[in-house]
């Protein structure tokens, strides 16, 4: 049993041949929570972090220019006119548009800070959100699709 034992802690420790991958979302809590999971990793063993995934990241929503326009049509008197012409509707998809821009910049705002205090060398791998209500196998290709989109 202590051969098996130093055999397999000979593995773990061996950079070469295996490493830690953590996996996070772009959130505060799991970003806080896998960076205190690194530091225990680099400070209790000798393994090593290959990776950190962060998950269910959301994508860009507009470019620059096209969120200088999401802005202009924001404002009160526009939103009127827009009502006017395709009805109430208009609101729920303004405001929708409105909070997924504004998840967007959050998530990005924890993902820099996770970079920023991972060890030097340390690669963040991205896996959008899948906007999908695909489980099980179907789920699984779409995430398989993404990482290889990502690694490769």
């Amino acid at each position: 049993m202590k051969e098996q034992t130093r055999w397999m802690q000979d593995i773990l420790e061996d950079h070469s041949r295996s490493g830690v991958v953590l996996v996070t979302t772009p959130e505060e809590m799991p970003v806080l929570e896998t960076l205190d999971l690194v530091g225990r990793i680099r400070d209790e063993t000798n393994v090593d972090i290959a990776a950190v995934v962060a998950n269910r990241v959301l994508p860009e929503l507009f470019g620059r220019s096209e969120e200088a326009v999401f802005d202009a049509l924001r404002q009160p008197a526009i939103v009127d006119a827009l009502r006017g012409r395709v009805g109430n509707g208009v609101d729920v998809v303004l405001d929708g548009a409105h909070l997924a821009v504004a998840m967007r910049r959050g998530g990005a705002a924890h993902l820099e800070h996770l970079r920023n205090e991972l060890p030097k060398g340390t690669g963040v791998v991205y896996v959008p959100e899948l906007f999908s209500r695909s489980t099980g196998r179907r789920s699984a290709e779409l995430i398989a699709d993404a990482l290889g989109e990502e690694l490769l």
